[in-house]
């Protein structure tokens, strides 16, 4: 089956040399991509440029992508019925840089544009406005594919974390959401519906119930 992996971060730019990312090093996303491919299966891994995990691919075909807005341009470009599954492990930035504004002495402010930032400008102010969603448009991009998308949380507990993945499915249309973090605790859950959820206790467990998932797929449409 034909598999897309998008994994690591996004960045955010706030001039033409700072950037706004996260921690993301890409390695599950990789992993994920490896063991797909592995399997037998056609995968096309999207990696974000600072991913840091060093793995190897063993993807028939890699892009790198940059910031959120590059990323969701390529998957649309890589848009098909032909798809057959698509694995949203990237950590897209939350937000991006709005307008940028400087204090003056009577407590006005003014916006700076500029390509490089100057510090000698003093203190600013950043606006972080909401990056706009990829996963919402994933299924007008891949209409027959098995979606999965990523719920990392690090406040609330095991029970948050699962209804917010059941909220996710219902909001974007998507068949699975991984979740893990501090919230979750140990290893990962897979949520496929309200009360349909099953705990992974490592990575091995998640990457062969996700490829049980295309196998399910596969025989759907014999």
């Amino acid at each position: 089956m034909k598999c897309i992996v998008t994994a690591g971060p996004t960045y955010e730019e706030l001039d033409e040399v700072r950037r706004l990312t996260n921690f993301s090093t890409g390695a599950l996303g990789s992993e994920l991509a490896n063991y797909l491919a592995e399997q037998g299966h056609e995968v096309e891994l999207l990696r974000g440029h600072y991913s840091t995990c060093g793995i190897v691919s063993k993807a028939q075909s890699v892009q790198v992508f940059t910031t959120g807005a590059d990323l969701g341009r390529r998957l649309e470009g890589l848009g098909s019925s032909e798809v057959g599954a698509v694995f949203h492990a990237a950590a897209v930035s939350d937000f991006t840089f709005g307008k940028i504004w400087r204090r003056a002495a009577g407590g006005q402010l003014s916006e700076i544009k500029s390509r490089k930032i100057s510090t000698r400008r003093g203190n600013m102010l950043a606006e972080l406005a909401p990056a706009p969603k990829i996963l919402g448009r994933l299924r007008g991009w891949f209409p027959k594919a098995r979606l999965v998308g990523w719920k990392y949380e690090l406040e609330g507990d095991r029970a948050r974390v699962i209804a917010l993945a059941e909220r996710q499915l219902e909001e974007n249309s998507t068949d699975a959401c991984v979740v893990n973090g501090l919230a979750y605790g140990p290893g990962y859950g897979l949520v496929k519906g309200p009360g349909l959820w099953r705990h992974l206790p490592d990575k091995r467990d998640l990457f062969e119930a996700l490829a049980d998932l295309i196998e399910q797929a596969q025989r759907t449409h014999l």
